[in-house]
């Protein structure tokens, strides 16, 4: 068969896989294929095999109009003056009347059923990206798009027809004046205005040319090659501003000699981690959310924008233009990366925001006009703000929890020179704006305060007093520049950095918990749980406190009461970490399955609303965005583990019912790899890799046990926490004892 060698190591089962007894007829559905660079949607329209092919960086990058004419001073005094129309007329209207700035899609290649025959069988097996489609005559469609190259292949086995691809270019130039849409929906593609493209067909190839923006372009090309023994084997690629070539496949072996390297990092993805739990339908959401993340992220390719590699093949643009949004999207689009021990791809994120900061410097000066650093809450690839619902397209705390990735790239490495080179400088421009920005008063305090999407767009969304959002953000700031500064051994910069974060007043709470701000509870069910910030992704309130668990139970009981209809799918598995924090393991367990069963369409994708009619929620739409898959991820790994409190507890969080759980190298702060089983409900072994060494502080699961790697004597327990300096490298080993 093309492509295929026998995978030597796969964490994923044959269960976790994509199976199917026909071709998805929606795009949304499709079987999915990427590399953090290009991606394919592999399904059926028209009677015919269609693969939506995309480039990440595929872009109309043109400046937002008039977005430049804001100014933050002039917003305040706006909204003290309850004057709120002009302001959404320049901040606002042009995001939903302009159709760029965007991400914009590739192209599709297709195949004529007709001449091929009746779908028998689909698959996509997760643990190397290979996509078959089976028919009923004998004949097979195989396709991967290879881990490292920027090229995809195709083949097919046992062909009678001379099949040659067709290529479908977007209608970029089929209409004058275009479908206006709206963000959700997606404006018409021939509203961006370009010239036609030009497509050129030759023997064995095809050639596409799209001119687009300011005199940009890319090329998609297809070509294509017939062996004997009814064999066709194909490529493909996309370029951006560069002329398309591939090498040619190697006729004599008759496959493309890349598949051995292709396999390799696959096989070194998968080994990276694992988890093993009893409920099936998590476990698969799990590895098939793994497998996506795995296709979308590499350390060189722009951020995990709202579908990245896979835009939407509707005609249309993608819905919310497919950009870059940072009040919860791209951030909770890395989480499961760090603790699944995917740093490699993790710093990716770190790397475009270090690209981009200059940009986003020039931004914090013109809009904010003070020094520093912030970055626009929705932005462009290069970016530049795209505006929207200010408050938080515009945010003045955007860049405070964009630093925490900067923060944790370097707990979870322990990497000195990205500590030095990048997380301190970074973090330090983020604060140096943060100081200005709340100095003004006698107690600091932001001009303006909001928390994403509270009360919409209206005037009412704003707030004169800290909201515990923002209020968690610049308290998190302030700490951790406090933090690499002891790390730097700057004793004074970080002296003065606990000062600044001393005189930030507590967080604002009442029977209900975290409230939303000074004098305003959380009044109905939202889907954003940022006011409970502080909570996860923070970590500044904590269950070993006794108050503040008490304000964690009493935010998670007002959750509860309000319920869950305006909720889409990442409420319901941020709220599953945020339950996993607490400690409440069946909680967690329910709201990630609620997730699993309801928001997610057939090929695993998170589609946003309520598949289901409307059984936990009211919205059932289905506009898909990653940021709900990768979340859904990282619930699973905080009801395994967490290193947030500065130390290490294994299994804080898991259902009654699981009896038997385990979990192999997640990745915890300090540079430690944790290995480690349940068996009938009992806790059996925990191993701890210091890859980088240095002091490990872990809650053990069990009372006592027996230890290998390390010295009992070197071993401190203090109020339940097993202290011990460990050398780079080192392995400890701590079995039960069963006394």
């Amino acid at each position: 068969m093309l492509f295929v060698s026998i995978n030597t190591f796969a964490q994923p089962k044959a269960k976790h896989n994509l199976v199917f007894d026909t071709l998805a007829k929606r795009w949304d559905e499709a079987i999915p294929l990427g590399n953090g660079w290009l991606g394919a949607l592999i399904w059926e329209k028209n009677n015919k095999i269609r693969m939506s092919i995309d480039r990440v960086d595929l872009w109309d990058d043109r400046p937002m109009p008039e977005i430049d004419k804001l100014k933050f001073k002039w917003v305040v005094e706006k909204v003290k003056m309850n004057q709120y129309d002009s302001v959404q007329k320049i901040g606002d209207e042009p995001y939903e009347k302009y159709p760029a700035p965007t991400k914009i899609p590739g192209a599709a290649i297709e195949f004529d059923l007709n001449k091929i025959g009746k779908v028998k069988k689909v698959s996509l097996d997760i643990s190397n990206g290979l996509s078959v489609v089976e028919f009923e005559n004998g004949v097979k469609f195989n396709n991967y798009i290879h881990a490292t190259r920027q090229v995809g292949y195709f083949g097919f086995e046992n062909i009678e027809e001379d099949l040659i691809p067709e290529l479908i270019v977007p209608n970029y130039n089929t209409g004058s004046n275009g479908k206006t849409g709206n963000s959700v929906s997606g404006h018409g593609l021939e509203r961006l205005g370009y010239a036609k493209g030009t497509v050129k067909n030759g023997i064995d190839y095809i050639l596409y040319h799209q001119p687009t923006w300011n005199n940009n372009y890319y090329q998609v090309l297809v070509k294509w090659y017939r062996f004997p023994g009814k064999k066709i084997i194909g490529e493909w690629t996309i370029t951006n501003n560069q002329p398309a070539s591939l090498p040619a496949i190697n006729v004599l072996v008759k496959e493309p000699t890349g598949w051995p390297s292709h396999i390799d990092w696959w096989n070194d993805y998968w080994k990276r981690s694992s988890v093993s739990i009893p409920d099936s339908i998590m476990e698969r959401q799990y590895y098939l959310d793994m497998y996506k993340f795995g296709c979308v992220a590499r350390s060189n390719t722009p951020p995990i924008s709202l579908q990245a590699i896979w835009t939407a093949d509707d005609g249309r643009l993608p819905p919310w233009k497919g950009d870059f949004h940072h009040d919860l999207n791209t951030q909770l689009s890395y989480w499961p990366g760090y603790s699944g021990n995917h740093l490699d791809l993790t710093v990716g994120f770190t790397n475009w925001l270090w690209k981009v900061k200059e940009e986003n410097k020039k931004w914090t000066k013109e809009y904010f006009e003070m020094d520093g650093l912030n970055v626009p809450g929705v932005s462009t690839i290069s970016g530049k703000p795209m505006g929207g619902w200010i408050q938080y397209a515009m945010s003045p705390t955007t860049s405070a929890w964009l630093a925490q990735h900067f923060y944790w790239q370097w707990i979870y490495s322990m990497n000195k020179n990205f500590l030095a080179e990048k997380a301190f400088p970074y973090i330090n421009e983020v604060c140096k704006f943060l100081d200005h920005l709340t100095s003004d008063s006698a107690t600091r305090k932001l001009p303006l305060s909001s928390t994403p999407e509270y009360n919409n767009n209206s005037i009412k969304a704003w707030f004169h007093n800290w909201t515990n959002y923002d209020l968690a953000l610049v308290k998190n700031a302030f700490e951790m520049l406090w933090a690499v500064n002891l790390d730097l051994q700057k004793e004074g910069e970080a002296k003065y950095w606990l000062l600044q974060w001393s005189a930030l007043p507590q967080f604002n709470s009442n029977e209900t918990g975290l409230t939303i701000s000074v004098n305003q509870n959380l009044e109905h069910s939202h889907r954003h749980q940022n006011h409970l910030h502080a909570i996860h992704p923070m970590g500044l309130l904590n269950t070993e406190d006794s108050s503040e668990r008490v304000i964690i139970e009493n935010s998670l009981k007002q959750i509860e009461k309000l319920g869950t209809r305006e909720w889409v799918g990442y409420s319901f598995v941020w709220v599953a970490s945020i339950y996993a924090r607490a400690q409440h393991g069946d909680s967690a367990a329910v709201n990630l399955k609620k997730f699993a069963t309801n928001f997610v369409s057939p090929n695993s994708f998170h589609l946003n609303g309520d598949q289901k009619g409307g059984q936990y929620a009211d919205a059932t739409y289905r506009p898909f965005t990653l940021e709900g898959n990768f979340a859904f991820a990282q619930g699973i790994h905080e009801m395994l583990l967490q290193s947030h409190k500065d130390f290490i507890e294994i299994f804080p969080a898991i259902p009654k019912d699981w009896k038997n759980v385990s979990f192999k190298t997640l990745r915890a702060e300090g540079a430690f790899l944790i290995s480690a089983k349940k068996e009938n409900g009992v806790s059996m072994e925990v191993k701890i890799k210091a890859e980088a060494g240095g002091v490990l502080r872990i809650k053990l699961p069990f009372k006592t046990w027996i230890n290998t790697g390390i010295d009992r004597s070197l071993i401190k327990i203090e109020k339940g926490i097993a202290e011990m300096k460990t050398s780079k490298g080192q392995t400890i080993t701590f079995k039960n004892a069963f006394e």
